[in-house]
């Protein structure tokens, strides 16, 4: 059967009475209502149910609604059940609610993405904020305002499968979000716990997994396929964007689009949010939105900009916010003058004549090629000698080595001996290094748990080099150094990371290669950052810096630069250039904000690969730095210009973010006051669980019964408690602390903070919710008593809800209808009305008094029918508003559907070919381009199309 059920109605299905906890599209074209019980059969108990194959499902009649007297102290009961339907039924409107209470420091600019996403019909954004602002925070303060308005039940995260333990635990900790693990443990847990088959997607509700699991594993594509969720994040989204340098679609780009099809919601989050070109950015733009963009060549800002669909800051444009939460970095550079070892290494690598296709060939390709190797010399003679040995292998393959091959081969073998010359002692830059550990003005020691350190390299045999050799130089135990690369798996580099946050774990170096680079909290007990060798990106300057230099940090972060001094001239004007590539970082986080900026690159391969031209063309590091500079000053006509442009002038945060809170209404003078009374009231017949209250720290204490214990299936395995005992406090200051107490545990289990945040979105918090809105009886409310009525006054608390064509709420009004002897009604607001009779937790003592509630009861159809009046006249006053909006929207649909078939005749025209091949290509695409908007379309209806029968609650009665 066909009917439409907003969440929170009280419904009959197969004769007994369910809360209706969520409404979700399903396959059959119905719906399908995720329910809680509240009739006594049922009750304690949820159900799905599908409203195509049931014969009935009826909505209640609230004029039939049954008013009970409520004998509890100071009517508790009845504030618990008001305040529980308060919480659960948020208008979807534009203000923050509950994100701004998360436990974090907060600063006004972190509101912003969320303000700005709420503001849309769709949540859709790309929050492209510069390494280390905090972008992880951002998309929890937007998922939590979702979650209140019951647009966040379902929720896919997917990240680097270094960030998994990251991620999943600044949400949980942060924002009390649980999401499951899927990383290779985690799948192997879930395979076991479901039957063959199953979607795991379904089984779990809020699921965080890598890129690279999904990319490699085609199982999940079906899986994917066959799962909705309310909200999609894709943490450092640049990876699965269309790369300029590729015909087609990577598998993480296939996969993205996908998944943007699967969701309401989508997030992305990426310090670096395109490659330069045109192409890249709109892949991005049409995942989010795949009308906004006509042709991914050819488009400007403004056809996406009054969408809302991206929002960049960098540390510049909100600095004046941040000044106690972002310290401002010191660098400092270390030269080292090369020893003759060293010295001679350089000159013989000038000297091999490489070859291609079996011939030497000056020029160009040569230098590049002797730029290649000396790369890896500019790491490390570890490092040069490892690429150094593949090479001759590669020769020695050869059958019938050409002459120039064999001289090539030679001078590779003198330039290896040269290499394997260069001993630790006779390694410049690595006795820097140690000069600089051991004096006592840098201030580190191994000896200090809260000051670690990280060592960048981008080669792995420099990454091993320092291990070996760190270890006994600086009489350190093996546990006390680790390396961090790309080889590790999944769980070896989250457990890594892990570690390096926690005080009481003895590791004190880390030694990192560019995969830690990306994302990755590094500054919990560090504040000190050592590049052993200079990046040949900007990029992964700003991306390596940002490890320790973001938000949260409380020391002054240390930046060190090591650098070779040299006398051979060619080599010393190379390492020049990478100096100027320091200093224009400089610039960039002083200045500009996007490093970027200096190369219009946008790719950390691209400029290297542009810095590898510079160096084979000969071009001197003073040159360099003047083009550096013209280009971020006066940038030159090109694909990524204009995007860069548009960036730098789409950072101004908005001023009145946190005029824009608006807290949610509540009987309760705080969280623990509800939380507390919510325990009592509903174990007054019958204790519900083992509890112990600490009034002075605002903490409970409780055993989760079965039926919680249930719900918390859901939750992080790490966080689930001992003996299910859970500690919840409401003051966020001490879950802070217990969070960093947590980061310095000696294990993986103990770094998960055991104090958990007491506020509206704690599952537990929500499990308490859910049982006061069942507790009591089927279709009735509460009568509640109150002296500040004047005599022969009555009053009845009403909700008012109209829902979209999704059942999602578009509106809601609280009323309270107010009639006074034979007058007729009048609706006061639900606000007024509380201020008026103080009708709040422990503020009207309960006599006990009996009711007669059968002439509240003949009222109650008045005060119902009144109501209706008032909501249809709503419904029909705020359905013309939207459709004004619906109008609008298809109208700008129309226009983007023709602009977009006319840029297709256009290319078409450019390309020419076979009249029948042509028309194919237009067939198709059109066929593509009509199915994206009429998809579009149809949500568009759905989500802004009233339904236009208003849905009613009764609260409860009011009666001197």
């Amino acid at each position: 059967m066909d009917i439409t059920v907003a969440p929170g109605a009280r419904v009959l299905i197969r004769d007994e009475e369910w809360l209706v906890r969520r409404v979700d599209p399903s396959n059959d074209g119905g719906d399908l209502l995720i329910c809680d019980g509240v009739s006594e059969l049922v009750r304690g108990r949820s159900a799905q149910f599908l409203t195509r194959l049931e014969e009935r499902v009826d909505v209640l009649d609230p004029a039939k609604t049954e008013l009970v007297a409520d004998n509890s102290n100071a009517f508790n009961a009845s504030m618990l059940y008001i305040e529980s339907v308060l919480r659960r039924n948020l208008p979807n409107d534009e203000a923050i609610r509950l994100g701004h209470r998360a436990v974090m420091n907060l600063v006004p600019y972190q509101l912003d993405p969320a303000l700005q996403a709420l503001a849309q019909p769709r949540q859709r954004i790309l929050i492209a904020d510069s390494t280390g602002l905090g972008k992880t925070l951002e998309a929890g303060i937007l998922a939590t305002e979702l979650i209140q308005r019951g647009r966040g039940a379902r929720i896919l995260v997917i990240t680097l499968k270094s960030m998994l333990t990251q991620f999943q635990k600044e949400f949980w900790s942060r924002f009390s979000i649980p999401l499951v693990r899927l990383d290779s443990t985690g799948l192997a847990a879930v395979r076991n716990r479901i039957p063959a088959n199953h979607n795991p997607f379904n089984f779990y509700d809020r699921t965080i997994i890598s890129i690279d699991t999904l990319k490699n594993n085609l199982e999940y594509r079906n899986y994917l396929e066959n799962a909705w969720w309310d909200i999609i994040i894709i943490d450092e989204c640049h990876n699965v964007a269309a790369r300029a340098q590729e015909s087609g679609l990577s598998r993480r780009a296939r996969l993205a689009r996908l998944l943007s099809t699967r969701s309401d919601t989508l997030i992305l989050l990426s310090a670096t949010p395109h490659d330069g070109s045109a192409r890249s950015f709109a892949s991005l733009m049409s995942l989010l939105d795949p009308t906004a963009i006509s042709d991914p060549d050819d488009y400007t800002p403004e056809d996406y900009r009054d969408k809302g669909l991206v929002i960049r800051r960098f540390k510049k444009d909100i600095r004046d916010q941040v000044e106690s939460d972002f310290k401002d970095r010191i660098t400092s550079v270390h030269r080292a003058q090369a020893t003759l070892a060293e010295e001679q290494a350089f000159e013989a690598l000038l000297e091999i004549p490489f070859t291609q296709a079996g011939k030497r060939q000056s020029g160009r390709q040569h230098e590049l090629q002797r730029v290649g190797a000396q790369k890896g010399l500019f790491s490390s003679p570890m490092a040069a000698l490892q690429s150094t040995i593949n090479r001759i292998a590669t020769l020695d393959s050869r059958v019938q080595p050409t002459d120039d091959e064999r001289a090539e081969r030679d001078a590779l073998q003198y330039f290896m001996t040269r290499l394997k010359a260069i001993e630790p002692g006779q390694f410049g830059k690595y006795q820097r290094l140690l000069q600089l550990l051991r004096d006592a003005a840098y201030g580190w020691s191994s000896k200090q748990s809260d000051d670690r350190l990280v060592i960048f390299s981008e080669r792995i045999e420099t990454l091993n080099f320092l291990q070996r050799h760190l270890n006994d130089d600086l009489s350190l135990k093996d546990n006390q150094i680790a390396v961090l690369h790309g080889g590790l798996g999944d769980t070896e580099q989250q457990a890594l990371v892990e570690r390096f946050g926690r005080s009481e774990d003895p590791i004190r170096v880390l030694l990192c290669s560019d995969v830690a680079s990306e994302g990755l909290n590094l500054h919990y007990f560090c504040h000190r950052l050592i590049h052993f060798d200079l990046p040949w990106s900007l990029m992964v300057f700003q991306q390596r810096n940002g490890r320790i230099d973001r938000y949260g940090q409380t020391k002054q972060p240390l930046i060190t630069y090591l650098l070779t001094e040299t006398a051979v001239e060619r080599i010393r004007g190379d390492l020049r250039i990478l100096e100027v590539l320091q200093q224009k970082d400089e610039r960039a986080n002083r200045d500009l904000g996007d490093p970027s900026a200096f190369m219009n690159l946008h790719d950390p391969d691209l400029e290297a690969r542009k810095v590898s031209e510079l160096m084979a063309e000969g071009t001197a590091a003073e040159v360099v730095a003047e083009q550096l500079e013209h280009e971020a000053t006066e940038p030159s006509e090109g694909e990524g210009d204009w995007l860069l442009q548009f960036f730098n002038g789409a950072a101004e945060t908005a001023p009145s973010a946190l005029d824009r809170i608006r807290p949610m209404p509540s009987l309760f003078a705080d969280e623990y006051a509800f939380a507390k009374t919510a325990l009592e009231e509903l174990g007054r017949a019958k204790p519900i669980a083992q509890l112990s209250f600490d009034d002075s720290e605002r903490t409970l204490s409780l055993t989760a019964p079965a039926d919680l214990k249930q719900r918390l299936r859901q939750i992080p395995r790490e966080a689930v408690a001992e003996n299910d005992r859970y500690v919840l406090s409401a003051n966020a200051e001490r879950v802070a602390d217990a969070i960093e107490r947590a980061r310095q545990a000696k294990s993986e289990e103990q770094s998960w903070p055991a104090l958990h945040y007491l506020w509206p979105q704690h599952p537990i918090v929500e499990w308490l919710r859910d049982r006061v809105l069942t507790h009591f009886g089927r279709h009735t409310a509460p009568v509640i008593r109150s002296p500040r009525l004047v005599e022969g006054e009555r009053a009845f608390v009403l909700m008012g809800l109209i829902p979209n064509r999704k059942g999602q709420p578009l509106l809601v009004d609280w009323q309270v209808a107010v009639l006074k002897g034979d007058a007729s009604i009048t609706l006061e607001p639900f606000t007024a009305f509380c201020g008026r009779i103080q009708l709040k937790a422990g503020a009207l003592p309960n006599s006990g008094k009996p009711i007669d509630t059968s002439v509240l009861q003949d009222d109650l159809r008045r005060a119902v029918a009144h109501m209706q009046h008032h909501m249809r006249e709503r419904q029909q006053h705020f359905a013309v508003g939207m459709a004004t909006r619906l109008e609008s929207t298809l109208d700008s649909l129309k226009r983007l559907q023709d602009k977009q078939i006319e840029q297709l005749e256009l290319r078409l025209e450019r390309q020419g070919g076979l009249q029948n091949l042509v028309q194919g290509k237009r067939a198709q695409r059109e066929s593509q381009i009509r199915k994206v908007f009429d998809d579009y379309e149809v949500w568009v209806r759905d989500t802004l199309q009233t339904e236009p029968h208003p849905h009613l609650q009764v609260l409860a009665a009011v009666c001197r």
